[in-house]
């Protein structure tokens, strides 16, 4: 099929700036990562009910993220087909990102949990797919590539920006009346500001292409509505590419790990290092300063990590490249239990920030060069299930299995990781991965 996009060659310094809206949407999705559990333990919640609470992340996902890039694929605007929703969601993101550390009841965090994952969610996949429409094949693996990057070095600062505040003199024990320590609300409001700011640079400085008369006439054809995108839907899931379906495994495997080990590292680090469970203690609030900066520690090695694959992947391939990052990201899991100090979990970051990379990145050098250039907002979308729905099954198994057979233990939620990581890396080596022709 012909593309009736043209899209010139881009200067690094181009496609970096047409990233950086990336950097404010990870910051926000790190400082989730970082601190949700906290904040619900803070507020009272059980540890076996923390996954229902992470609840909003993949049903939001799941609902916004393929109506939202099926509109996206046919929105007419002055600002562009994609521009709008960026917009919309970094505003909606940066007033929950506002509200969130002044949660007075563990409802309330939860419900504002809700509106801040839909905000994301509005964001995440027509920027994916602008990313997409912007670059040809060529530069699609440094695009998505320097995406990672981009998520790397956000989620550094924003697992890091609670302890950077301790370092700088303020103590990490002053806490409000609902126990949410000063330090985790300030780390926060810097989030709102960066999300917005980050966007709208991007947004500004590399707008998407004009379409050309003939690709605006087709999409006018029928009216934007959500019967047309759900017909879109429909049809890009029977159409679905091979090389898609193949991944759905892999993504299945590695994303429930994923979304597991966020929700426990705290947890497991305040007993394996802290010897403690109380989140109202100092040890606990040690523990998460101490995850925050594990966590930019992985992140940053992850940055590092992501420009490393673009040589990697086309020496070597993308397929095989993120099956053996995936792979060494669950050996660190399965190790980071053992781990007694300091100076034992930081080498193991080095494992999870390169399978971080790669997760981030190489899946979505595998599809963009395996879908239609004109369904390119759709099949992100339906993609995105295949991260969601893992999610979904993590929030309603782990609580069924924390106690019973998991011991009520975090670490072992991380020993369970870290299997189902190195599976995922197996289940990646099926994959096809062939261009589709344009």
């Amino acid at each position: 099929m012909h593309n009736p996009l043209q899209r010139p060659r881009m200067r690094l310094s181009r496609i970096v700036e047409m990233n950086l809206g990336f950097l404010g949407i990870q910051f926000s999705f790190g400082l989730q990562q970082a601190n949700m559990g906290p904040i619900y333990r803070y507020l009272g919640a059980d540890e076996a009910s923390l996954p229902l609470l992470w609840l909003a992340g993949p049903v939001t996902g799941l609902l916004v993220q393929p109506i939202v890039g099926a509109l996206s694929d046919r929105t007419v605007s002055r600002w562009g087909r994609r521009t709008p929703y960026f917009l919309i969601g970094a505003i909606l993101c940066s007033i929950g990102l506002l509200m969130m550390p002044y949660s007075p009841t563990l409802w309330f965090a939860a419900s504002l949990l809700w509106i801040l994952d839909a905000a994301n969610n509005i964001t995440m996949e027509p920027y994916r797919a602008y990313v997409s429409d912007r670059l040809d094949e060529s530069q699609r693996a440094l695009g998505f590539l320097t995406q990672s990057a981009f998520t790397g070095l956000a989620q550094t600062l924003s697992y890091l920006a609670p302890s950077l505040l301790v370092w700088w003199g303020m103590d990490a024990d002053l806490v409000d009346a609902n126990g949410i320590p000063d330090v985790t609300r300030i780390a926060f409001v810097a989030g709102a500001v960066i999300s917005i700011s980050t966007i709208l640079w991007s947004v500004l400085r590399v707008p998407e292409l004009p379409l050309p008369p003939a690709e605006i006439a087709r999409m006018q054809a029928e009216k934007l509505s959500p019967r047309t995108a759900l017909r879109d839907f429909v049809a890009a899931v029977r159409d679905m590419p091979p090389a898609m379906r193949q991944l759905a495994l892999s993504m299945l495997l590695q994303w429930f790990a994923m979304f597991a080990y966020w929700q426990f590292i705290a947890l497991a680090l305040a007993r394996s290092i802290f010897d403690t469970a109380d989140a109202t203690s100092s040890g606990f609030r040690q523990a998460v300063l101490l995850t925050g900066e594990a966590g930019a520690l992985y992140n940053a090695i992850a940055c590092v990590a992501a420009f490393a694959m673009v040589w990697l992947s086309r020496h070597i391939g993308t397929k095989t490249i993120h099956a053996a990052a995936v792979t060494l990201s669950g050996a660190a899991m399965l190790a980071i239990p053992g781990a007694t100090d300091r100076a034992a979990l930081f080498p193991l970051m080095i494992g999870i920030g390169i399978g971080w990379a790669s997760m981030m990145g190489n899946p979505y050098v595998l599809l963009a060069n395996a879908i239609p250039p004109e369904r390119t907002g759709v099949y992100m979308g339906i993609f995105n299930m295949f991260i969601v729905i893992p999610m979904l099954l993590e929030t309603l198994i782990v609580p069924l299995i924390y106690r019973p057979l998991l011991g009520g233990d975090p670490r072992n939620i991380l020993e369970m990781s870290g299997v189902m990581m190195i599976a995922a890396g197996a289940a990646t080596l099926i994959v096809r991965d062939r261009p589709v022709r344009t």
